[in-house]
């Protein structure tokens, strides 16, 4: 077993990370830039080390002093957490090459899912089913011209991208002429990469994704899916497990096919395969993300299964914990709302210093969370501030939970989204199950209206 781990990450998913290294007795190292030296995790971690300014590049992307101080701290680890370098696989290379234990996937199933275009290739020789699309796109003209063969509307994404950059839907060829290049901009600004590529637009989706956990040793297990249709700009902004739209036939048949996709790619720790569901509850494969989800928590609720306690041991050369032979049983309903820093009718962020802090708490309430009553949510980064899990022995009682849990959260001195997640929660449509990625673009229509 490892025996200290360093966490290049901040906020909540360093919070989770810290404390699944005390449920296995492992030392945590905890990295922070200047202006998060009074961070929660700071305070909570055995040991920190400054790493650097505020602005990321500087700090959480700064790959020679996060590596500086796992050496500076003895760390025979580092646990990337989700965003920043969690799907970096040169990041993830050079951590072997220092010797220390990548807690995540290998870089060759970075390398082979992180592109999208490279992965809809290796998806389809898995037999995963996927919307018609292109290769990369040689410029407009090409793009202009494979539109036409596949039917507008299309959709044009960025092949190293994510989080709805150098996205754009288009109807035309006109307007596909006008936004290549402004897509392309964004694909390089975002992830220094001007790739992109086609696919056909479905209108209104949901979006469903599967979690995989695996141990590169034969045994890869999925836990069930999660619904996370409601977005705003792309970005997932409430997420439940399981979907109500999923037959137990659908989910029956896409857990078998993923379970062995995962175990003839050779795949190794947890990942999600994210897709989209049409109306005719047709799934089409979209992407895998090679690292752990801010939603894995509601996986978890319904699973049983502790996604960060099982990375770690197979980090560590363990296999997974769960038995082949072992069936996965989802037990009642979770859901989880992404409490941000913001202004809950523009969504502009808004940082500052947080006045009081009370959390929810009662049977089926879950906080993970990344601050404390007195800290300054600084400006500097994503404005994620906790994540409000709930669940019950049914969807209904698990939105009674929600709806309970959200009253109860108190965070004075800043503004947060919990007046729009309590109007989604008592949403008859939400209620009811009646779900899109245009979810909430209707509900702000109605509200209009």
């Amino acid at each position: 077993m490892l025996k200290k781990v360093l966490i290049a990450n901040r906020g909540e998913i360093a919070v989770r990370v810290i404390r699944a290294c005390r449920e296995l007795g492992i030392e945590a190292v905890a990295v922070h830039s200047t202006v998060d030296a009074e961070a929660l995790h700071v305070r909570l971690a055995d040991r920190a080390v400054c790493i650097g300014p505020a602005p990321s590049a500087q700090s959480y992307l700064n790959v020679p002093a996060i590596i500086a101080a796992a050496e500076i701290a003895g760390a025979d680890a580092i646990h990337p957490g989700y965003g920043f370098l969690s799907e970096n696989a040169e990041f993830a290379d050079i951590c072997e090459q220092c010797g220390l234990t990548f807690i995540g996937p290998t870089p060759r199933d970075m390398q082979q899912w992180g592109e999208k275009v490279p992965a809809r290739r290796l998806a389809t020789s898995l037999g995963l089913p996927l919307l018609p699309g292109t290769a990369v796109l040689a410029d407009a003209d090409d793009a202009v011209r494979q539109a036409e063969n596949i039917g507008y509307p299309v959709i044009l994404k960025a092949s190293a991208g994510g989080g709805g950059r150098g996205m754009k839907i288009v109807r035309s060829a006109p307007e596909l002429r006008r936004v290549f290049p402004q897509a392309q901009s964004e694909a390089i600004a975002g992830f220094r990469n001007g790739d992109l590529y086609l696919e056909r637009f479905v209108e209104e989706p949901r979006h469903i994704e599967f979690q995989v956990i695996a141990d590169g040793q034969g045994n890869a297990r999925v836990l069930g899916e999660r619904e996370c249709s409601i977005q705003r700009r792309h970005q997932k902004l409430l997420e439940e497990a399981p979907s109500v739209a999923m037959s137990q036939e659908l989910r029956g048949d896409m857990i078998a096919t993923l379970e062995r996709a995962m175990k003839e790619s050779g795949y190794r720790s947890a990942g999600t395969l994210e897709f989209l569901l049409d109306e005719r509850e047709n799934l089409y494969f979209m992407e895998m993300n090679t690292r752990i989800q801010v939603e894995h928590p509601v996986t978890e609720e319904v699973s049983g299964v502790d996604l960060i306690l099982e990375q770690i041991r197979i980090a560590s050369g363990e296999g997974l914990s769960i038995p082949k032979d072992r069936p996965i049983v989802l037990n009642g309903h979770a859901i989880e709302c992404r409490i941000n820093a913001e202004d809950p009718e523009t969504f502009a962020p808004w940082p500052g210093r947080i006045t009081e802090y009370h959390p929810a708490g009662g049977a089926g309430v879950r906080v993970d969370a990344g601050i404390y009553g007195g800290w300054r949510v600084p400006s500097a980064y994503d404005s994620l501030l906790l994540k409000l899990i709930t669940h019950g022995r049914s969807r209904s009682e698990a939105i009674r939970k929600m709806e309970r849990a959200l009253r109860e959260t108190l965070i004075g001195g800043i503004r947060t989204n919990v007046p729009l997640h309590l109007e989604i929660m008592r949403n008859a449509d939400f209620r009811d199950g009646r779900l899109s990625t245009k979810f909430l673009e209707r509900l702000r229509g109605s509200r209009a209206a």
